[in-house]
């Protein structure tokens, strides 16, 4: 599905439609507006104190994944040229969890699965407008946090955050208009990949650097998280979520801030093409090892 919406992305671009500019709008509104909204939604799941509580080990555990994903990114890509680099860091921290991995999730493990997977989305929202966000900026620490404090989306994460605590429940109106919102950044996102996609050349998309990064991030890093949890002697059921939350490819954001800040957003596309094709293949199999274990 994701696939195709990237294909029409991309048809639109070349076929005149859809211009640069207008794809640099667009941006701005997925990043101003509708990123906000679907990331306050994410915290609209009926997750109160208590749940919290019965679920501190998924949300420790998944405070861990991030900061392992920070201790990797010190080694794993030094090679690569510092635009590049910039990318492929930010999508080793933020991967398609969401979009994808809570379908995927709900598949294998049902409704429990998706409470658990819901959990370790919190530690990823906020990895990813704060440790992530900060990989696009060419500030110093007092205007980065500047820059980050009054940013929209880190305000949707403090605001969930209030949310969840606060016995109050909003508007029947006003949580399907913000639900409403933030459920259109999957399409408009892979539209805005397949425009950029559209602007690469197919016969060079395979270059070795994207595919580099996709092993690590759909084979190599769940790997080491299966491991790291086994010895830990976490929960079959706890440890099989966030083992598939660690699995799922680039997310689609990474291209979007790669072409707002001037990185190289056409490498992006091409690590969030590549990662997403191959997790057809490879989240099946993992979700089999998982599911058979």
């Amino acid at each position: 599905m994701l696939l195709l919406i990237v294909a029409v992305g991309f048809g639109i671009t070349k076929a005149g439609i859809f211009s640069q500019k207008t794809r640099a709008e667009m941006t701005d509104v997925i990043i101003y507006i509708i990123l906000p909204c679907n990331i306050f939604g994410s915290f609209h799941k009926g997750i109160t104190p208590e749940v919290l509580q019965q679920c501190a080990v998924v949300l420790a555990a998944a405070f861990g994944l991030q900061l392992l994903y920070i201790i990797l990114n010190k080694f794993l890509y030094i090679k690569l040229p510092l635009e590049r680099r910039i990318v492929v860091q930010y999508a080793t921290i933020v991967n398609n969890a969401s979009f994808m991995g809570l379908p995927v999730i709900e598949s294998v493990f049902g409704q429990t699965g998706v409470l658990y997977g819901s959990i370790v989305l919190i530690p990823m929202r906020v990895f990813m407008w704060t440790a992530g966000l900060s990989l696009f900026t060419k500030t110093d620490n007092r205007q980065r946090i500047k820059m980050l404090s009054t940013h929209p989306c880190i305000w949707a994460v403090i605001f969930g955050f209030a949310y969840i605590f606060l016995p109050v429940e909003l508007p029947s109106f006003l949580s399907g208009a913000i639900a409403s919102i933030g459920n259109s950044t999957t399409a408009l996102s892979m539209i805005i990949v397949g425009s950029i996609l559209s602007e690469v050349d197919l016969k060079h998309i395979f270059d070795k650097w994207s595919c580099y990064y996709s092993v690590f991030r759909l084979i190599v890093i769940p790997a080491i998280v299966f491991g790291v949890l086994t010895l830990l002697g976490t929960d079959p059921l706890t440890n099989g979520v966030i083992v598939l939350s660690s699995a799922m490819p680039a997310a689609v954001t990474t291209a979007m801030l790669a072409e707002k800040y001037e990185k190289d957003y056409a490498f992006a596309s091409k690590a969030i093409f590549i990662s997403t094709a191959m997790s057809l293949i490879t989240l099946p199999i993992i979700s089999e090892i998982l599911t058979r274990l």
